[in-house]
């Protein structure tokens, strides 16, 4: 994106690459059909040491400026829940659309590129692969974050930051599976058990779908959790956001042979409801429960806390949160205050989205942002 826009801009461009072809993380999301934007999209989708950051560059290159372009380029499109916005087709018809882009700018996109040095003398950045130097006016460091490595994903990003100086905030996996142990680990029997809920902990909270793991939690409401979620704090799961207050009291008061077991079954899938009412162990019949006990079942159903021991790691977290400190950089042009010339973009900076398509459009927003300043 960066590279396109630049070379709209007159400007020569080119993408130095160390993957064998481009767009490899661009080509699994999705689920193969890339969830390239979300029509939602706000400063409030994100997180960053300062929640301000992102408010500029996501004001001047929307989610309806991105979808101009899939459109310009002839690519069907759908919304699937949320605002979430896919290709009917393939990732793939996002991968093509950037690389036209750029090409049609007269940039280059040079891949299996290995850096071996990279330095700044006489206001020119010198740029050393095993192919040759590379020398410009301006660095762009857009290589993003360690999430993934399978795909080739580094902390690189960080590494050259703080070659120039640049202060970095602690990475960490986000989107993330949770993992569980101590008394939860008998959850995990759970494996494939899916349902809908409130998943929350500090003061963010998701209605989506949890899932339970062999290691743990997962689905999108944990993922969604997970960014916000620091170890060695709770979880809280409502496994029943639709009831009313004082379901159980009513249920009681118009079935009293009714069971919790029977009651749950209704409500969520059969072995997640045996589980649950296993670990409340309400006496049989709820007519022969006082309302106080019912009370804490309700209470305990709405808010069951898990105390998760880690996360599944970088390896199967989408993004990652943290990277080059805002405060290092314009918000307006993402060009490092000390370093001119030399600018951050995308997953590499200190602000991490939602699950839903608001890591692409920070991409796309913060990459044309970089743009207009070079």
């Amino acid at each position: 994106m960066c590279a396109a826009q630049g070379g709209q801009r007159g400007k020569r461009t080119v993408v130095i690459e160390k993957a064998e072809r481009p767009g490899k993380k661009i080509l699994i999301s999705g689920g193969g059909r890339c969830n390239f934007t979300n029509l939602h999209t706000s400063p409030e989708n994100y997180l960053s040491e300062n929640p301000h950051f992102a408010k500029s560059a996501l004001s001047r290159f929307t989610p309806q400026d991105f979808l101009d372009l899939v459109e310009a380029h002839g690519i069907a499109w759908h919304e699937k829940t949320l605002g979430q916005l896919f290709c009917d087709e393939s990732a793939r018809q996002i991968v093509d659309m950037l690389m036209n882009e750029v090409t049609r700018s007269s940039g280059q996109v040079v891949c299996d590129q290995t850096i071996e040095d990279v330095s700044h003398s006489d206001g020119q950045f010198r740029v050393t692969t095993q192919g040759g130097t590379y020398e410009a006016c301006a660095l762009v460091i857009a290589t993003g974050g360690p999430s993934i490595p399978k795909m080739g994903a580094t902390g690189y990003a960080y590494d050259l930051a703080r070659r120039f100086g640049l202060k970095v905030v602690e990475p960490r996996p986000a989107l993330v599976p949770l993992t569980l142990g101590g008394e939860d680990v008998l959850f995990r029997d759970l494996s494939g058990v899916s349902a809908d809920v409130i998943a929350l902990t500090g003061k963010a909270s998701f209605r989506e779908a949890a899932l339970f793991t062999h290691r743990g939690l997962s689905g999108p409401a944990i993922l969604q959790v997970s960014s916000y979620w620091r170890h060695g704090q709770p979880i809280q799961i409502d496994f029943l956001p639709d009831e009313e207050r004082d379901w159980l009291l009513a249920a009681k008061a118009t079935g009293p042979r009714q069971t919790l077991r029977a009651m749950l079954k209704e409500r969520l899938p059969d072995r997640l409801a045996v589980t649950l009412a296993d670990r409340i162990n309400l006496p049989d019949m709820l007519g022969n429960c006082s309302d106080a006990k019912l009370g804490e079942a309700q209470q305990r159903l709405s808010s069951w806390r898990f105390l998760p021991n880690g996360t599944e790691g970088f390896a199967k977290a989408e993004v990652t949160a943290g990277g080059v400190s805002t405060a290092e950089l314009s918000s307006k042009t993402m060009e490092a205050k000390r370093v001119p010339g030399l600018y951050v973009v995308g997953e590499a900076v200190d602000v991490t989205g939602w699950l839903g398509g608001y890591n692409f459009q920070w991409a796309w927003a913060s990459g044309w942002a970089a743009a207009q300043s070079i």
